[in-house]
């Protein structure tokens, strides 16, 4: 079968087993029928939301012992509404299918930030958002030398999920979309967490099995990385202990939580990593019990029933999703993010990552053959989460492209990938190396201008250990800086509250510098609620 095309028929179902797509090296094109495939991405899309939600009530509230949620049906019954584990990518999203491109320019990321997402975002985001107000672009809003989160807050798994499902079958397109907009917000390890689930979601489209799904997913991380080792530890541990999953747990807090699950634990990558690979596999390919799993074995909880929930919805698709009778209302409510709809539903939610994924797979060298519509000119009839079918009319103006129909197509022809290591593991030195090689001849120069540039030659300075060279050289320019700096007040108030340990060092220098924490800001949204 080596260099041919593979025509799966509906004579397959929704059966992918093709295996051989990862073993072997010489390009193939998949051939698969678009209603299967699409079904596979709306079965991800609603299984994300569903483990977000649903998972919230269980976020960390189970720390230092385990949860004890015996009986769990999935349910929406009022709809979904925003949060930061999917609205980032939702923003991301509806831009894609907008622009046509799916790998956005660093100064229009910025842009949609500053436009849409403002509010309730924590953490390392939080601080990248804050960033982007002292002129600093992605991947700079992510590295570790600026922004003390990054090196192991979980945003590099929680808004990487939409890339793989809009990837099939392509694990290192997932892996590169997914890299390129977590790391507006992360760096190191949370960058392999990235490569880790995109590729595991990408590869959920053709396999079935979990051991081969991980498989893959270890495939795609640097082999030095403590991602992989991670990987590696929780599936012995599970094997050693299948039918004990509280005793796999006890054993995975004893390895990585190790000062009483301070942020720095539970909002990190390792237990948290950890919780998704032992979901998936005491799951056994059950949705419920993934997710039920996903809730007790607690941290982060919504963040990694949300991960675990999307590789089994890819796998179990809508279709199925609809026919267990879950009360799931059709409604995607917009709590969080400026200028975005207020009237959006999980379908057109589900349609819009259907246009970022066509788009994905022609960039890639695919194709989508379209079949006219039995319906009329426009519109188009899908399944609702109730099992009722519901007519998605054309756009309003105004309302973009999420909500409209989608064209009809008849088969997805996808060039598939073998899973791979598309950016290896940077030390916190390298990026350290790389954003003083690119930034510090600017600082001399920015120190004197007016405005924001000074603020940021300050920031950098602080970061640089440079502050003292400065304010020995410069003592006039440098205090002109410092109060540029200062009136900065949330990145200011953000240093202040940086987590430990990197914030301990970086709040040392602040104050050496001259800064004193903002305390007549309000911290109105905690950085531990990530």
């Amino acid at each position: 079968m080596r260099g041919t095309v593979l025509t799966l028929c509906a004579l397959f179902a929704n059966v992918f087993c093709i295996a051989c797509v990862f073993a072997q090296q010489s390009p193939q094109v998949l051939t698969i029928p678009a209603d299967q495939v699409e079904d596979k991405m709306r079965g991800g899309m609603l299984a994300q939301v569903i483990g977000n939600l649903n998972g919230r009530p269980h976020e960390f509230r189970y720390i230092n012992h385990p949860g004890h949620v015996e009986h769990y049906t999935p349910s929406l019954p009022d709809g979904a509404v925003t949060d930061d584990d999917t609205d980032i990518e939702w923003v991301y999203l509806r831009e894609i299918a907008c622009s046509g491109d799916n790998f956005l320019n660093p100064d229009r990321i910025v842009a949609l930030w500053k436009r849409h997402i403002n509010r309730r975002i924590f953490c390392a985001n939080r601080y990248a958002r804050d960033l982007m107000d002292l002129g600093f672009e992605p991947p700079w809003t992510g590295n570790v030398g600026l922004n003390p989160w990054s090196d192991f807050n979980i945003s590099g798994q929680f808004v990487c999920e939409s890339f793989g499902l809009m990837a099939p079958a392509m694990p290192q397109t997932a892996a590169r979309l997914g890299v390129h907009f977590t790391r507006v917000g992360i760096d190191g390890e949370p960058a392999q967490a990235t490569q880790l689930f995109t590729t595991m979601i990408a590869s959920a489209y053709v396999e079935r099995d979990i051991d081969k799904i991980l498989d893959a997913g270890l495939a795609a991380v640097d082999p030095q990385s403590e991602i992989a080792a991670v990987v590696k530890t929780v599936r012995t541990l599970c094997q050693d202990n299948p039918t004990d999953w509280k005793k796999t747990r006890r054993e995975m807090k004893s390895r990585w939580q190790k000062r009483g699950g301070i942020v720095r634990e539970r909002n990190g990558y390792e237990l948290n990593t950890g919780c998704v690979i032992a979901a998936l596999i005491y799951g056994h390919n059950d949705f419920v019990e993934t997710l039920r799993t996903a809730f007790n074995f607690g941290w982060d909880a919504d963040c990694d029933a949300a991960t675990a929930a999307t590789v089994v919805g890819v796998m179990k698709g809508r279709r199925w999703m609809n026919q267990q009778g879950w009360d799931i209302k059709d409604i995607y409510r917009n709590t969080s993010r400026d200028d975005m709809p207020n009237d959006e539903t999980l379908t057109g939610l589900e349609n819009t990552l259907i246009q970022a994924a066509r788009i994905t797979i022609r960039r890639a060298g695919g194709e989508i053959i379209a079949e006219p519509s039995p319906s009329k000119k426009g519109s188009a009839s899908e399944p609702s989460p109730s099992g009722k079918n519901i007519t998605l009319e054309p756009s309003p103006a105004g309302r973009g492209q999420g909500e409209g129909a989608l064209p009809a197509a008849k088969l997805y022809r996808i060039p598939a990938e073998s899973p791979a290591n598309i950016e290896p593991l940077a030390t916190v030195q390298d990026q350290r190396a790389r954003l003083r090689a690119h930034f510090q001849p600017q600082i001399k120069l920015d120190l004197t201008a007016p405005g924001v540039a000074r603020a940021r030659a300050a920031y950098l300075a602080i970061c640089l250990d440079e502050s003292e060279k400065w304010k020995r050289e410069s003592p006039q320019t440098w205090s002109a800086a410092i109060a540029e700096l200062q009136n900065h007040a949330s990145i200011v108030r953000d240093l202040f509250h940086a987590p430990k340990p990197l914030g301990d060092n970086l709040r040392r220098k602040a104050e050496q510098a001259g800064l004193h924490d903002p305390k007549h800001i309000k911290l109105t949204e905690r950085p531990l609620e990530d």
